[in-house]
């Protein structure tokens, strides 16, 4: 059964470790006959939420007219919701955490987002697993309150370098993921 994908990446890098596992996950999903729409959030221009709960009052996901109001339909309409990005400082970078702040606007405006799957593609510099808590709990409990169910995660360490995901199985684990959707 053919699904429609929305892939958000939260990477500055085009040629960085995480766009390349985003990469071979579309290339593998598409290969499966999914649709996938993608949204690299860094070249996007998407504000925190500035929590006026007015969301979808205005016709539009915020009131707030950015970049996020082109993302919101596109993860209403979905069935799966796949986020990619590298660790920055132990956390989310600044350039996706936007886009996953934002969806609260799901919750305030009571739209049913239930039953959407959700996975993670992510990877950090240091060679502890850990380190891709700051990411992964926090993908994990949003899909937890969304009513999301997460049927995968591709986490990998030891990658800081462009290139450096080419010494690893991570494009391969992220191609995998397809098969999980």
């Amino acid at each position: 059964m053919s699904k429609k994908i929305v892939v958000i990446t939260g990477s500055p890098r085009k040629n960085g470790n995480s766009f390349a596992m985003t990469d071979a996950f579309i290339r593998a999903a598409e290969g499966k006959g999914h649709t996938v729409t993608r949204f690299d959030a860094a070249m996007k221009n998407v504000g925190g939420c500035h929590a006026c709960e007015t969301c979808f009052k205005t016709g539009k996901a915020c009131s707030f007219d950015d970049d996020f109001n082109t993302i919101a339909p596109a993860i209403l309409e979905a069935d799966t919701v796949i986020f990619t990005m590298p660790v920055y400082w132990y956390s989310i970078p600044a350039q996706i955490k936007g886009v996953i702040d934002r969806l609260f606007s799901f919750c305030v405006a009571g739209k049913d987002v239930a039953g959407k799957e959700c996975a993670l593609i992510t990877c950090c510099e240091e060679d502890d697993m850990s380190v891709m808590d700051g990411v992964r709990i926090p993908v994990e409990r949003s899909a937890a309150l969304l009513k999301w169910k997460m049927v995968g995660e591709v986490l990998v360490p030891g990658v800081l370098n462009a290139g450096d995901i080419e010494k690893t199985d991570g494009c391969s684990q992220a191609a995998a993921l397809a098969e999980k959707i």
